[in-house]
């Protein structure tokens, strides 16, 4: 449901039979997220997260930005690494472990999220929009686990040529359209980021209307 970045990777999923390929297709994920190409630091600059902070990473894949998070946050803060792959989620806690990082708990995405209500300052999701089928209905629900002053970080894929992968598989979604998904699931862009090669960034309030 989560990732887009490689036709490899989902030759790799499909088939994927052991641990070995899905810590594979994990370091897959954290190698195109730190790369340099791709913003990382400047991400996370943008993004403002300060100490005893608490941020969901909804479709944290191989824990990139997760263990980035974490290190901000600190001890007084909290991460919440959600993903639908209980594997990715094991490779992200043992990393965790290894970096002596206790302040991730992760969650294994089903039917419902489970995040603490009105508990947190930030929800990220970098390239997972486009796996959302219902995004309207999605963000509405999204906006119980946030507080008042919570926002909503996605970046997204830019419209893609024909013919390329995620042209030819839908993996993208047009700025345009989410910004307007997110008006109508409540929530005003407060801000826009145009520094990223291959995608979209934008940062949602929700609503005073609630």
């Amino acid at each position: 449901m989560f990732h887009c970045d490689e036709l490899l990777i989902h030759i790799f999923i499909i088939n994927d039979g052991g641990k070995k390929m899905k810590n594979l297709k994990a370091k897959m994920f954290n190698k195109k997220a730190s790369d340099p190409q791709n913003k990382p630091n400047q991400i996370i600059e943008a993004i403002g997260l300060k100490s005893g902070q608490v941020i969901a990473d909804i479709g944290s894949g191989g824990g990139y930005f997760t263990l980035r998070f974490a290190e901000i946050v600190g001890e007084e803060g909290k991460v919440y690494a959600v993903d639908t792959d209980e594997k990715l989620l094991e490779f992200v806690d043992n990393n965790a472990k290894q970096k002596g990082l206790n302040n991730i708990v992760m969650v294994l995405a089903k039917d419902k999220l489970e995040l603490p209500k009105g508990g947190l300052d930030f929800v990220f999701m970098r390239n997972v929009t486009h796996h959302i089928s219902n995004r309207v209905s999605y963000f509405k629900e999204l906006k119980k686990f946030l507080k008042s002053s919570g926002k909503v970080i996605i970046i997204e894929y830019k419209k893609a040529k024909p013919f390329t992968f995620r042209g030819m598989f839908g993996h993208y979604v047009p700025k345009e359209t989410i910004i307007q998904e997110m008006r109508e699931a409540g929530y005003s862009l407060e801000k826009e980021f145009d520094f990223l090669p291959e995608q979209h960034f934008t940062i949602y309030l929700v609503k005073n209307e609630r």
